[in-house]
């Protein structure tokens, strides 16, 4: 059902057009849905990496009231995490707890960034816990948003985390935002099973075409997301691709 929906952009990316909000926020839940019913019958769980976001938000709301998935067999991870502790308002784990909390997921099976102090120190803990825990078999969904600059997870643009050709996940500092993010990095994220990339609404219009149709080397940290074994699947709507040009 899902793959009568997505359409090939290139050989790194697929894209699915709602035609509004509704019908791309259903089928972005029925995707993660999937993904986890999938894994869960292949490899026994389903591990995914959570985002931050508007869309990711009501992604998780909708999931709570979901019967069909062993939530005993889910494994939550983090894409990103501000430099803030987990019970702020701005912080990613807390809005995706606020939700997961009501389901029956065994809490040593739920990892969260500890970003607010020793950054880096924590970044490489989390590497090592994703290296123990996932060995070779990196995540099962990565869920990212875009930024109206381009940037993914917290690889923002002219950021030191964009060079990053080893690690799994790093502290980047951010000089736009004069702060420091935990993140996963490009080798990570391309080398996990599924990529959920969720653009939605008119803020996003601008910004998409130029990412889709760059270079896999461009400005836009995006950009870099997605290749011919693990191809990223952007879910956009009839608002956010308004102005992004058929080629293909």
């Amino acid at each position: 059902m899902l793959n009568n929906t997505i359409q090939p952009f290139d050989q790194r990316r697929n894209l699915f057009i709602g035609k509004d909000l509704k019908e791309s926020l259903s089928f972005a839940v029925e995707h993660w849905i999937h993904s986890a019913k999938q894994a869960i019958l292949q490899r026994g769980r389903f591990v995914v990496a959570l985002s931050g976001g508007s869309t990711p938000k009501a992604i998780y709301q909708a999931l709570t009231k979901e019967t069909n998935i062993d939530w005993t067999k889910v494994w939550l991870f983090w894409s990103d995490e501000r430099a803030v502790a987990p019970d702020h308002t701005n912080s990613n784990y807390k809005m995706a707890m606020e939700h997961f909390q009501q389901l029956p997921i065994p809490p040593h099976q739920i990892f969260r960034m500890k970003a607010e102090t020793e950054i880096e120190k924590h970044a490489k803990e989390y590497e090592e816990t994703i290296i123990h825990y996932l060995g070779t078999h990196l995540f099962d969904l990565v869920m990212l948003g875009v930024g109206e600059d381009g940037h993914t997870a917290s690889l923002f643009p002219n950021t030191l985390a964009l060079s990053e050709e080893t690690r799994l996940v790093v502290a980047n500092y951010v000089p736009q935002l004069n702060t420091h993010r935990m993140t996963l990095t490009f080798p990570c994220i391309n080398k996990s099973a599924r990529i959920a990339i969720y653009a939605l609404g008119t803020a996003k219009q601008e910004i998409i075409p130029q990412i889709l149709q760059a270079a896999m080397i461009s400005p836009y940290p995006t950009s870099h997301i997605g290749t011919p074994e693990h191809q990223a699947l952007w879910i956009l709507d009839g608002d956010s691709s308004h102005k992004l040009e058929k080629l293909y």
